[in-house]
């Protein structure tokens, strides 16, 4: 139930499905701090509202 509050994981292989970018784009957003994950194990997960986050960040407004 905790998960749910919180929301869900992804993978960087998701993160990167989701952006439509490679999972090494994903990585570098990790290792600069621009996208905040958290490790587990050996590999990284993503917080679906820090995907959000940066996505909304990211928007360029052309007008």
């Amino acid at each position: 139930m905790a998960n749910e509050e919180k929301g869900k994981f992804l993978t960087v292989a998701e993160v990167a499905e989701i952006m439509r970018v490679s999972k090494m784009t994903v990585y570098r957003l990790v290792h600069s701090g621009e996208l905040p994950a958290v490790r587990v194990g050996r590999s990284f997960r993503v917080s679906e509202k820090a995907v959000s986050d940066y996505l909304d960040s990211s928007v360029y407004d052309v007008g």
